[in-house]
């Protein structure tokens, strides 16, 4: 292999190891908390889109937070679509909190609007 041959394949490698870890980074779970909490609240935004939808909720104690909840795909296969809430909407989510006390964000594994109950991450949804 030429020495030019050599520094594309070795520069695509790198390239590639670069977009795994920065995929692995933004969809882990590092910047959460382990113990799952609930958080009720009033939904105050929805926004149906990539990378991840998310749900502005109002809490009675604690103020806005902003609840992500899985890629398009598995927010979709667990039946929460555009439609399915609305901004007033009394919700609760079951999730993990970020580590960063002063950041207001969670990572729903499942939220329930009235009586329909949206199970996101099923198979991370901690038993009692």
């Amino acid at each position: 292999m030429t020495t030019s041959a050599r520094t594309v394949f070795y520069g695509g490698i790198a390239a590639s190891l670069l977009m795994v870890t920065a995929a692995s980074a933004h969809h882990g779970w590092s910047w959460a908390e382990d113990q799952q909490v609930e958080l009720s609240g009033t939904i105050k935004a929805i926004m149906i889109a990539p990378p991840h939808p998310t749900l502005d909720v109002e809490t009675a104690d604690d103020g806005l937070w902003r609840v992500e909840l899985g890629n398009p795909r598995a927010t979709e296969r667990a039946g929460f679509v555009e439609g399915v809430a609305k901004v007033g909407d009394m919700i609760v989510a079951l999730g993990n909190k970020s580590k960063d006390p002063s950041e207001k964000r969670m990572k729903a594994v499942r939220i329930t609007i009235g009586d329909k109950v949206y199970d996101i991450y099923p198979e991370r949804i901690e038993s009692n």
